[in-house]
């Protein structure tokens, strides 16, 4: 009898341990089937089987002309503009000038009277030295002016020229003749070309400019006033004939330039060297050889050997 207990006692253990292990053999066949199907699709993907194409839209390398540059801002001045000064300090009692006035060289602006508590003197002439238009009148009779105070300034406007101050680091490509595009606040959406006349030999140590002006090209606009505000798109660089990309079909990784580059129906990685860029093109010095059909729109999405399709 005590064996009979004792069977009766272990059977329910053994059901237990064989069920467990019927479980534990079944789980590892069905990890090791999963296994082996992951590998098999690893090996398809790396060349075992078919892939699909990735549509992809490219262009050839050309030889083009692509230009740097810095927007900077100015304004609008005229070409001879001179400041009047009285020769006597005193009080101004007369202003026979306003701005927008036509004054010649010797005319009589304005007068000056010199006297002191107790003594009079003679009344003083603010003579101009240059004839021009009046551009500015800062001071009205009564005011009280000093030698050093501009009672006049009178300017050239047959000809103007836009006045703007080029930040150190580009400063050493100014030079005479230097290309310039011009818009104007007052004249949205029009632009005039420019080139670069007047240099300053210095730099200015405050700000660290170099103040350049610009005369403009080709016909005078009787728009264009001067005291307007101009922003000035000055060409720094200059490559000509040069194999160029758009710029958007490079691909910057961790400081590396790549490209991806089509052959025979498949996409190749290729590391460039870039030059000089602009909003739409970049120049390659090294990596790529004219003629050859560079990704611009897809390369983020491919690898080094996928197979592509190229859109029309």
């Amino acid at each position: 009898m005590g064996t009979r207990k004792k069977m009766k006692l272990l059977t329910p253990v053994l059901i237990v341990l064989a069920a467990g292990f019927l479980l534990l053999s079944g789980w590892t066949l069905f990890s090791r089937s999963r296994a082996q199907a992951g590998r098999a699709a690893d090996g398809e993907r790396q060349g075992g089987g078919p892939r699909s194409l990735t549509a992809v839209r490219v262009t050839p390398v050309r030889p083009e002309t692509v230009e740097t540059s810095v927007v900077i801002n100015g304004d609008v001045i005229a070409r001879n503009q001179v400041s009047i000064y009285p020769a006597m300090p005193g009080k101004l009692t007369e202003a026979r000038f306003s701005v927008g006035d036509y004054v010649t060289r010797g005319d009589v602006m304005a007068m000056v009277d010199p006297s002191r508590p107790g003594e009079v003197y003679s009344l003083s002439p603010v003579v101009s030295t240059v004839s021009g238009t009046v551009l500015g009148a800062p001071y009205s009779p009564g005011d009280t002016v000093a030698t050093s105070s501009v009672v006049y300034v009178v300017g050239d406007l047959s000809e103007l020229l836009v006045e703007t101050f080029v930040p150190e680091r580009f400063s050493t490509a100014a030079h005479p003749g230097l290309a310039a595009e011009v818009s104007l606040e007052a004249l949205p959406g029009e632009r005039f070309s420019a080139v670069v006349e007047e240099i300053n030999p210095v730099l200015d140590p405050a700000s660290r400019t170099l103040r350049i002006r610009l005369r403009f090209s080709g016909r005078r606009d009787s728009r264009v006033r001067a005291g307007m505000f101009a922003t000035v798109s000055l060409v720094t660089e200059t490559r000509v004939n040069v194999p160029v990309i758009p710029r958007f079909a490079v691909i910057n990784t961790y400081g590396s330039w790549v490209v991806f580059v089509v052959n025979d129906g498949a996409a190749s990685r290729r590391a460039v060297t870039p030059g000089i860029e602009n909003e739409e093109y970049v120049e390659i010095l090294e990596g790529l050889e004219e003629g050859e059909l560079v990704v611009t729109a897809g390369q983020n999405f491919l690898s080094d050997g996928d197979p592509v399709r190229v859109l029309e």
